[in-house]
């Protein structure tokens, strides 16, 4: 099959990027590198940015399929997959299901320590907690997020006593459920998913200045430093990756995601989060680990955009 071809399966593919959330800045960057990837392998792609236009327009516009570079609310949390579902238009990613679990961090964590699996300590934070106490719980340091959103908007790292409310303050202005929870001391890892593939781990090595792998670290800084090979033993490395893999499936994820683990000092493994719809800018990583597995930027679009033709 020619490449020409090849694209025409696809049909008219609307890149959905942009849209209300936090995250809209970086999916704007993401969807304009997955546009310009379709394009140059030959499909009719176009940029549909649902915070401007109607979704009754991919009906009218006819189009065949979308793929979805949204991140973050009304994009990654299983909304967009709803009306997408309800529209009969395929899409890329995981589901409703699995797109609104790996949206809160909270629910996430709950199935992972339900089924098993390594996740740290964490306590949900409310106004009226006893900071005091949770901070003697967990110990310091103490990471605090809002539950829904990505990318580390409005996350902290608490080092020094009482100053876990004002953290709190900080988190809760994005979303009302807030996580507190206990700091691993150790290497932070990702890991990408292609089908049913889990990608060479990265080992993440943000600046010397930073607390940790925050906004900045991800999207702007040139000094974060992105290891793959990530160094582990091949033994290590493959049971990292089963274990990601297992993590994302419990969640009913599919297509392609990430899921990001912490390794502590005694080599032990600590999911963090699950991503259903990651980033796809220049700093993004699936894209860097697909690129050690032999797949250019190009050709990891075409893979994931591939799954809707199923």
């Amino acid at each position: 099959m020619s490449v020409i071809e090849s694209a025409k399966r696809f049909g008219k593919v609307a890149v959905m990027l942009g849209g209300t959330s936090a995250e809209r800045p970086v999916s704007l960057n993401s969807g304009a590198a997955v546009l310009a990837a379709l394009t140059r392998q030959g499909v009719d792609a176009h940029a549909f940015d649902p915070a401007t236009r109607n979704l009754g327009d991919l009906i009218t516009g006819e189009f065949d399929r979308v793929f979805i570079a949204l991140h973050g609310r009304y994009g990654e949390d299983g909304c967009m997959q709803g009306a997408l579902e309800l529209l009969d238009i395929p899409y890329t990613g995981s589901g409703v299901m699995a797109s609104a679990i790996g949206m809160d961090k909270w629910r996430t964590k709950l199935l992972w320590r339900a089924a098993g699996l390594p996740t740290a300590d964490w306590e949900i934070l409310t106004a009226t907690s006893d900071f005091a106490a949770v901070e003697k719980k967990l110990g310091l340091p103490i990471f605090v997020k809002p539950a829904r959103e990505g990318s580390s908007i409005g996350m902290s790292k608490v080092t020094g006593h009482g100053t876990l409310k004002a953290a709190y303050d900080m988190a809760a202005e994005h979303d009302p459920l807030v996580l507190a929870e206990k700091f691993i001391d150790g290497a932070e890892f990702t890991v990408g998913i292609l089908g049913d593939t889990a990608l060479p781990l990265i080992r993440l090595q943000p600046p010397q200045d930073k607390a940790f792998y925050d906004f900045e670290a991800k999207y702007i800084s040139n000094d974060t430093e992105y290891h793959c090979p990530a160094g582990l033993l091949d033994s290590q490395e493959m049971a990292f990756r089963q274990l990601a893999l297992d993590a994302f499936r419990l969640l009913g994820g599919r297509g392609w995601g990430r899921v990001d683990v912490m390794l502590d000092s005694l080599g032990n493994p600590y999911l963090l989060e699950a991503n259903t719809s990651p980033g796809m800018t220049d700093h993004s990583l699936v894209p860097m680990a697909a690129r050690v597995a032999g797949l250019d930027f190009d050709a990891l679009c075409m893979k994931i955009l591939e799954q809707t033709l199923a």
